[in-house]
């Protein structure tokens, strides 16, 4: 016979749960204990008070746990757990409601399993009006307008056409006139992705260099089959070859999700402490200081001095503020 402790609670819980989900008809305790091991133990009396309170643990859970009758004569009682009223119903969001959830995710400066749930969440959702690279960082870069960001998301939503001014990388100015068809976010920038109605082509416009507040210029139009947004833009300013790096320590929890999440990260090692060090692409320190900040006191800049002072200067802005 196995011991009483051969099975750790939860593992003896999880196991108790699937065989009641999938048997058939309601099971006896007898029956209960000659199918698993955790309740096989030589002392009966000690494996009952701990099957009561496996059974009370899992009401107290929300399992569904029932006792009803083993045949139609109700001659004796077995246990077991409906399905349908253990499992929930599949949740599914439209694309506006995952643009308000991701939206309302960024709305802190930590970063949340709130915001990981809904990355999960957006790369689900067909036709999701906010589109990311899988791995790329998910967070407003510090220069992004955020109303300029729920202006141009409502644009793609209801395929309307936007007027704004933009400036490029080179420095020239003009005024776009677009219609939009998503909002994407890669390489730590978002961009407004549509048809540009002066080049007649699709286009990609990054949100933080749009000069002048969007303006609704009337119905826009919709996007080809089999479009996607984030196909139209480059990696831009964060690039994972780039020959500039920053060295960064994060707390054992954080450096799970900063490695996932900062492109072209790699581990370096661990320290003492149990922080892990990683080495992050860094081209621009503008662009990494906020998403390094996301990580609040779980995560400590070592190299370049660039960066570190960016982070400095970012948070006494916010203590003198």
């Amino acid at each position: 016979m196995a011991s009483d402790d051969a099975t750790e609670p939860l593992e003896r819980l999880f196991n108790l749960v699937g065989l009641l989900l999938e048997t058939p008809t309601p099971l006896t305790f007898d029956q209960i204990r000659e199918t698993l091991e955790a309740y096989q133990g030589d002392n009966v009396e000690s494996v009952k008070r701990k099957f009561e309170r496996d059974k009370d643990s899992l009401r107290a859970y929300g399992v569904p746990l029932e006792m009803t009758g083993t045949d139609i004569w109700d001659v004796e009682q077995g246990y077991t757990i409906p399905k349908d009223r253990y499992y929930l119903p599949e949740i599914s969001f439209t694309p506006e409601e995952i643009t308000a959830l991701y939206l309302a995710a960024q709305g802190g400066s930590e970063v949340t399993e709130v915001a990981q749930g809904v990355r999960k969440l957006l790369y689900g959702a067909e036709g999701g009006l906010l589109t990311g690279a899988a791995g790329g960082p998910l967070a407003v870069e510090s220069d992004t307008d955020q109303s300029r960001l729920l202006i141009a998301a409502g644009a793609a939503r209801d395929r309307r056409r936007l007027r704004f001014g933009y400036r490029t990388a080179t420095g020239s100015a003009a005024d776009r006139e677009v219609d939009v068809f998503g909002v994407v976010f890669r390489g730590g920038h978002w961009y407004v992705v549509g048809h540009d109605r002066a080049r007649d082509d699709i286009r990609a416009f990054r949100l933080s260099r749009v000069t002048t507040e969007p303006t609704d210029d009337g119905e826009g139009t919709s996007p080809p089959d089999g479009f996607r947004a984030i196909e139209h833009v480059e990696a831009g300013p964060w690039n994972a070859e780039s020959a500039s790096t920053a060295r960064v320590a994060f707390g054992p929890a954080a450096s799970v999700l900063a490695e996932a999440s900062l492109p072209g990260a790699t581990r370096e090692g661990v320290r003492g402490d149990g922080w892990a060090i990683l080495s992050i692409p860094a081209a621009d320190p503008n662009t990494l200081a906020p998403l390094v900040l996301g990580y609040g006191p779980e995560a400590e800049v070592l190299e370049p001095a660039t960066l570190r002072d960016e982070v400095v200067r970012r948070l006494t802005a916010v203590l003198d503020a």
